[in-house]
This record gives C-alpha cells, sequence and structure tokens, in this order.
C-alpha cells in the first residue's frame, strides 16, 4: 500500500501540471504525518505546516473542505507558514481532503512554484486523483482496524485462559466453588489495586514455577462446501 500511494503521488506530480510537488498527509489518533510525497519539497512544506499549526493542508483535514491557494504572495492567510512556503518556492496549491466512511482521514496536498496552477482541467485531474488516493486509504485503515480487534480478541482469549487456570488452581487449594474462587480473585484485585489477570497470573507462577502458558491453539470450523484432507 505504501508503494502504491507513492506512485499514486507521483503520477498525481507529473499529470497534473508540469513542475508540481505531491504530498498526501494522514491524521491518526491526533497525530498529522506524511505517508507519500513525489519529492523533498512536498514533505518539506508539509513539515511547515505541522510545525506552525497551520496552512492549507491542516485546512483540508480540519474542515474537510477543498482549499485553493492561486497566489500565496497574495494570500493573507497563514501568517506563520506562508513566508516559510514562499521561501521554499511555493506560488499556489491545492489541499483535497481523503475521506475514509465519511470520515476527513487525510489530504491530498500539490504544491506548484507558479501562480493559478490548479484551475480547470488541473483541478479536475486533482480531484479524480484524490479519489483514489481515499479509495486506498479506505480499504488500508479497514484492514488496520480489522487487525486492531484481532488482536484484542486475542488478548482477551489469553486472559481468560489464565483466570480460568487460576480459579481451577484456588478451588483446588480452597476446595470451593468457582463462583468462590473468582469472588477471591477479584477481592485480592481491589485490595491489592492490580489487574485480575495479574493476580491470576501470580498464582500460577506461584504454584507451577512458570509463566501462565496460553491454551493450546485451536483451528477454526471450515466453511460449508470446503474440501478436507483429514482421513476418514
Amino acid at each position: 500500500m505504501d508503494g502504491f500511494l507513492d506512485k499514486l503521488v507521483c503520477l498525481a506530480a507529473e499529470v497534473v501540471t508540469p513542475a508540481v510537488a505531491g504530498g498526501i498527509t494522514m491524521s491518526r489518533h491526533g497525530q498529522r504525518f506524511t505517508v507519500a510525497t513525489s519529492n523533498d519539497l512536498a514533505a518539506q512544506v508539509d513539515e511547515i505546516q505541522y510545525g506552525t499549526d497551520e496552512g492549507p493542508c491542516l485546512d483540508a483535514l480540519r474542515g474537510g473542505a477543498v482549499i485553493l491557494v492561486e497566489d500565496l504572495a497574495q494570500d493573507e492567510r497563514w501568517d506563520r507558514y506562508r513566508p516559510h512556503a514562499i521561501a521554499h518556492g511555493v506560488a499556489s496549491s491545492l489541499s483535497l481532503p481523503l475521506s475514509v466512511d465519511g470520515q476527513t482521514v487525510g489530504a491530498l496536498n500539490l504544491y506548484a512554484g507558479t501562480p493559478a496552477a490548479f484551475t480547470g482541467e488541473a483541478r479536475r485531474q486533482a480531484e479524480a486523483f484524490a479519489d483514489q488516493a481515499a479509495t486506498a486509504l479506505t480499504l488500508t485503515l479497514r484492514r488496520v482496524r480489522q487487525a486492531e480487534i484481532h488482536t484484542q480478541l486475542a488478548e482477551s482469549i489469553v486472559s481468560h485462559s489464565i483466570i480460568d487456570q487460576a480459579i481451577g488452581i484456588l478451588m483446588a487449594q480452597q476446595r470451593c466453588t468457582a463462583t468462590t474462587a473468582f469472588n477471591l480473585l477479584r477481592n485480592a484485585s481491589q485490595n491489592r489495586n492490580r489487574k485480575l489477570r495479574d493476580i491470576a497470573a501470580a498464582i500460577i507462577t506461584n504454584v507451577s514455577g512458570e509463566p501462565p502458558q496460553p491454551r493450546p491453539g485451536f483451528t477454526p470450523p471450515r466453511q460449508a462446501g470446503e474440501v478436507t484432507n483429514r482421513p476418514t
């Protein structure tokens, strides 16, 4: 996906208008970072905006609207960003928000060394590239979220396994029911201000002499119609 975004932004920089620099900025957990650029200029101008906390890229991210700068030298916005961008040779720019599931998560930023570089056909081409970038980011973020869910599920399974093992140990030691053993664990967790899992892990380690081991893995049920190689 990184390679795809790099190629996408480089192609946008070549096709939209001559002598343009392009970059894709993303925002995640309140942090902004550049995920792809066509050259160093785009990366440098993006960093100026992150450092000054203002600029067309950030406005596109925050407001979810297209930000067009026809002539940066005549533009009165962004007093902290503007002189640094001009010093880097930026005369005009176009920042297009990238939306994923209705939420703005990034922006495609194009910078040119001449005024009014992003009008007419150039802007239409840029908007088409922004649509492609948004599609790519949608697929990427959905995969990331799916991976996070799988990780959380795996951690939950391990925690339950450790707690179950500790409950079994307490049942044997105290000759009590599973409910009573669990209440003992919970009370110890509250009194010592430690997580229930940590209390359970300490009990297992004390009894076995080793840290708790996760339960053996299992093979998910096969879908209907799948062919198995198991002997009959």
